[in-house]
């Protein structure tokens, strides 16, 4: 979730980034070893192979219309089998094939074998539809104290008022939290890591990703993730899932080494394909594949379109056909994120006045086009979906 510049990560010195550098170059030294002794990456050909085999990729990041973060999503109390189907049903009519899905630790921790049914009857739901979901396991955007139970309804006129961060702020400064993450990304990858149904993992969103004070990070935050990082790659390596890993990069410099942060050197020296974010006019969405494809490894664009902010389905879906890149939009259905309000509402709440232009999503509740000329634009680029020319 690219946000705006007061949610930025402050630049950090180059004695922090020293310091993360470090401690990336022990863990290599100590744990992540063994693991890699009888797991690997995938190479350039693996990778490649591997989409050559995949149609054109194109999606949404999808939470329910009735869910207000991830958590809300998965519970069983929340949990709406007959909202997903309805809603992947509208994707599935205009041609989309994957959707990007979040998942959330605590969910696996207090009940996996609850969480797996429910992400079972999930994926059953989305095969019926052709579409194959992009698993989420960690992110590092928004709210950094989740809780179960219960979620607080949506903040009026704000932006994702409620999206949960995983892991929260407490378990990632508490190293003895680590196993319960390991047991999560091993039990869920080992559980659905060889299935047909599940697309690609994204191990981590946004990782380095600081939000703003009135998140209450942990402090020190992106050095502890960089530490993370690398392990949470190898525990799920272990679990030898036959669908590729990768860490979208969506911060800084992406083309020239000695310019990336040790976050973007991680997720690039480690994803089996390259995943980015973009939530920018055209010429930058082309020139960050242009970017990317120094990688020589397949390219998904794992979010994009922010109209207001000049990614739209006409700027940045053709360039991504053109350089055969897959393209997952955010939202899919406007609901209790309520993501179709702008990233400013977090500052000045859209509670008086509604927007002029939506900011995310495709479909207003009622399963209506926001705007026809994009669905039938998606419809006609893929050549799916009821009505595709």
């Amino acid at each position: 979730m690219n946000i705006p510049s007061f949610l930025h990560p402050v630049t950090r010195s180059s004695a922090s980034f020293t310091r993360r550098l470090i401690a990336v170059g022990l863990l290599f030294s100590g744990s992540v070893v063994g693991l890699a002794q009888s797991t690997h990456r995938w190479t350039e050909q693996q990778a490649n192979e591997w989409y050559a085999k995949q149609p054109w990729l194109v999606g949404a990041n999808y939470v329910p219309s009735n869910a207000i973060n991830e958590l809300e999503m998965f519970q069983q109390a929340t949990f709406d089998p007959a909202i997903n189907d309805r809603e992947l049903s509208l994707a599935e009519g205009i041609g989309m094939n994957t959707m990007r899905v979040f998942l959330q630790d605590q969910l696996w921790t207090s009940d996996p074998e609850g969480f797996s049914k429910r992400l079972d009857a999930f994926l059953a739901i989305a095969a019926k539809h052709h579409i194959r979901p992009v698993l989420v396991l960690f992110d590092s955007c928004w709210e950094a104290n989740p809780k179960l139970g219960p979620q607080h309804p949506p903040i009026p006129g704000v932006h994702n008022s409620g999206w949960v961060q995983s892991p929260g702020a407490a378990e990632l400064m508490d190293k003895s939290y680590y196993p319960k993450l390991q047991a999560y990304v091993e039990g869920v990858v080992g559980r659905f890591g060889k299935d047909d149904r599940v697309l690609a993992w994204d191990i981590w969103n946004e990782p380095d990703n600081g939000n703003d004070a009135r998140f209450h990070e942990a402090p020190h935050k992106a050095d502890l993730v960089d530490a993370l990082l690398p392990q949470v790659f190898a525990w799920a390596r272990a679990a030898k899932p036959t669908q590729p890993l990768t860490s979208g990069v969506w911060n800084g410099n992406w083309s020239d080494e000695l310019k990336m942060s040790a976050t973007t050197k991680i997720q690039l020296a480690e994803s089996d394909i390259i995943s980015f974010h973009n939530y920018g006019w055209p010429e930058e969405f082309e020139a960050g594949i242009k970017e990317l494809q120094k990688q020589h490894r397949p390219i998904i664009c794992t979010e994009y379109m922010a109209r207001g902010a000049g990614s739209t389905f006409d700027n940045s879906l053709p360039i991504a056909k053109k350089y055969n890149v897959g393209a997952i939009n955010w939202g899919l259905v406007a609901g209790k994120t309520q993501t179709y309000l702008p990233w400013d509402s977090w500052d000045h709440p859209y509670v008086l006045s509604q927007p002029t232009v939506w900011f995310h999503e495709v479909f207003r509740k009622d399963g209506t086009p926001y705007r026809q000329h994009e669905v039938d634009l998606i419809r006609s680029l893929t050549g799916r979906g009821s009505g595709a020319d």
